[in-house]
C-alpha cells in the first residue's frame, strides 16, 4: 500500500472529476491515474530505477513533478525537488550528496543542468517542455496511448518507505537533506485535511514553490488526498493570481507573508471578487497582524500554521473558525500531533512561559540523508527539536516568540526579535522591519531594528517613542537602521544572516 492509491482509488470513484488544472491543460482523476501509471512503468522497465534509488527535479511547478511523486511511491523511489534558486555548487552539491540515479528537468533549468554536466548517462536525463535540448523527451518517454503494460509493474512501494528528501536551505555549512516517509506525508495531509476542513468540492489554487514542503505539502498533496481539484501555477505573478481568481474560483489558498503584501497592495486588490475563497491559509515566518487584518477587512479568515521541513510541514494551526480569534496565534497541536514546550534541561514549562517547540507526530522526518549526526541531535526518543521558541496561552493556543538561533541576550536578559517586530510593524510609516543582534561592549548583544520605510517622513526618534508604552526599556533598539529592501529567499522569508552582513559593511 502507497500513498499513490489516493490516485488509484478517486480514479476508479470520480474517473471525469477535475484533478489537476496547469497552464493550458487539466487531468481528471482517471487521466491522472493513467499518467502515474505509465510513469511508473518508465521508470521501472525503461529506465530501470529501483526501489530505494533517487531521482532529481529540476524545475519550476509542473503538473509533471506531482506525477512523478505518485509513480515514485508507486515504486519506492525516492524523489528530489531540487531548489532552482541555488547556485550551481549548491546544486552540484546536492546532486552528490543524495548520488541520483536520473534528473528531470524542465525547459527553463536544461540550459543550467547542460552547465552542471552531471555524472549521469544520457539517457537518464529526461527533459521536460518543448525547448529542451539535446535530452531526451519525457512527453515520449512516458506516452500513456502507448502499449498499456500495466501487468508487468511490480508495486514494490510501502508506506514506510521515504519519498522525498527535501533540502533545507542551511544558513551556515552544508544543506541537510530531510527525509519523508511516504506515512509521513500521508499524515501530514490529515493534518492538513483537519486544518482545511478540506473535501473532494474544494478548489485550491497553488503557486508557492513545490521544492519547498510549503508549495507541495501543506495543500497540494492533501488536496489530491481528498479528491479536490488545483490549479497549478508555474509560479507566483500577482496580474497572474488575480486572473486565476477570477477564473478558477479557489476555495482555498496558501500565501506566504511577502506574497501578502504583494496582493494587498496591487491595485486589483479593493476591486476583486474574492467571495469564493473560504479562508487563506499562511505561516512560514511570523506573519505582521497588519495583513492579516488587511485580508480579514474583505471577509476572508486568515489561518496561521507552523511547522518546518521536517514536521512536513503541517503541525500546529488555526481552523478557520480559530482565525478571528486569536490573531497572531500560531494555532493549536494538531490532529495527528504531539506538542510540548520546553527548557533548554527538557523541563516542560508552565503555560506563559517561552521554551522551544518540540513536535512528535508520524509527520516528522525519518532522519536526516547519510546524517546521523544531526539527526540525533534533533530528533531525541521520538521528539523533534525545532529550534523554535513559543509560549502557550491557558487555552491550548500556542504564540510563536523567535527562534533560538536569533535570540538575543542583552546583560543577562532573553529579548525576542519577533516581540520587537511586531511593535515596528505596527508603526505607520513602517514598510517592513526586522531586529537583530549586535555585539556591545557593555552588553553582549542590543538589538538593532533595521527598517524599511513606507514614509520618507518617518525618522529615527518617531519610532524610538513608540516603544516606550510598548515593551520594556532593556528590549528597546539601541539603533534604527534605515534600508532600502530587506534580503529574502524564495519563500519570502527575511535571511536574518544576510540582515547582520549588510548592516556590518554599512
Amino acid at each position: 500500500m502507497t500513498i499513490a492509491r489516493w490516485i488509484a482509488r478517486h480514479g476508479h470513484f470520480q474517473p471525469d472529476k477535475d484533478a489537476l488544472v496547469c497552464d493550458d491543460r487539466s487531468w481528471t482523476y482517471g487521466e491522472l491515474d493513467r499518467a502515474v501509471s505509465a510513469t511508473a512503468l518508465a521508470l521501472s522497465l525503461d529506465m530501470g530505477i529501483a526501489r530505494g534509488e533517487r531521482i532529481a527535479y529540476y524545475g519550476l511547478n509542473s503538473a509533471e513533478l506531482l506525477i512523478l511523486l505518485f509513480a515514485c511511491a508507486r515504486l519506492g523511489i525516492i524523489l528530489v525537488p531540487l531548489n532552482w534558486r541555488l547556485a550551481a555548487p549548491e546544486i552540484e552539491f546536492i546532486l552528490s550528496d543524495c548520488g541520483v540515479s536520473a534528473i528531470f528537468v524542465d525547459d527553463n533549468y536544461a540550459p543550467a543542468l547542460a552547465e552542471l554536466s552531471p555524472d549521469l548517462p544520457p539517457e537518464n536525463i529526461i527533459g521536460i517542455g518543448n525547448n529542451i535540448g539535446g535530452f531526451r523527451a519525457f512527453s515520449e518517454l512516458v506516452d500513456v496511448t502507448s502499449d498499456n503494460r500495466e501487468d508487468a509493474l511490480a508495486n514494490t512501494g510501502a508506506l514506510t518507505d521515504p519519498l522525498l528528501i527535501i533540502y533545507t536551505s542551511g544558513t551556515t555549512g552544508r544543506p541537510k537533506g530531510a527525509v519523508l516517509t511516504q506515512e509521513g506525508i500521508q499524515v501530514n495531509a490529515a493534518n492538513s485535511v483537519h486544518m482545511h476542513d478540506m473535501g473532494n468540492t474544494d478548489r485550491v489554487l497553488s503557486f508557492l514553490p513545490m521544492f519547498h514542503v510549503g508549495g507541495l505539502n501543506i495543500q497540494s498533496t492533501p488536496a489530491l488526498q481528498c479528491g479536490a481539484t488545483i490549479r497549478l501555477m508555474s509560479r507566483f505573478e500577482p496580474g497572474e493570481t488575480f486572473d486565476a481568481i477570477e477564473k478558477f474560483r479557489p476555495t482555498l489558498m496558501l500565501m506566504v507573508p511577502a506574497i501578502m503584501q504583494a496582493m494587498l497592495n496591487h491595485p486589483r486588490w479593493d476591486a476583486a471578487d474574492l467571495t469564493c475563497l473560504r479562508s487563506i491559509s499562511t505561516g512560514s515566518t511570523d506573519v505582521p497582524v497588519p495583513l492579516i487584518e488587511g485580508i480579514l477587512a474583505r471577509g476572508i479568515p486568515v489561518q496561521q500554521i507552523y511547522g518546518s521541513t521536517e514536521t512536513g510541514p503541517v503541525a500546529i494551526y488555526q481552523r478557520a473558525d480559530q482565525a478571528r480569534s486569536h490573531i497572531g496565534s500560531i494555532g493549536q497541536a494538531g490532529l495527528e500531533c504531539d506538542v510540548r514546550i520546553v527548557d533548554t534541561n527538557g523541563n516542560e514549562m508552565e503555560d506563559g512561559q517561552a521554551g522551544e517547540i518540540l513536535i512528535r507526530g508520524g509527520n516528522i522526518l525519518a532522519e536526516y540523508w547519510r546524517n546521523p549526526i544531526e539527526t540525533e541531535r534533533v530528533l531525541v526518543d521520538g521528539w523533534f527539536h525545532t529550534g523554535d521558541i513559543a509560549q502557550r496561552d491557558g487555552q491550548g493556543f500556542y504564540w510563536f516568540a523567535d527562534r533560538i538561533k536569533h535570540v538575543i541576550i542583552s546583560g543577562g536578559e532573553n529579548i525576542y526579535p519577533a516581540e520587537l517586530e511586531r511593535v515596528l510593524n505596527g508603526i505607520d510609516g513602517v514598510s517592513e522591519a526586522v531586529v537583530i543582534g549586535q555585539t556591545d561592549d557593555k552588553w553582549g548583544e542590543v538589538p538593532i531594528a533595521v527598517v524599511v520605510r513606507g514614509s520618507t517622513d518617518l525618522v529615527e526618534n518617531d519610532i524610538m517613542a513608540i516603544f516606550n508604552n510598548e515593551v520594556a526599556r532593556f528590549k528597546h533598539p539601541r539603533a534604527i537602521v534605515f534600508v532600502d529592501q530587506l534580503p529574502r529567499n524564495v519563500m519570502g522569508k527575511v535571511v536574518v544572516e544576510d540582515v547582520k552582513a549588510m548592516i556590518l559593511a554599512l
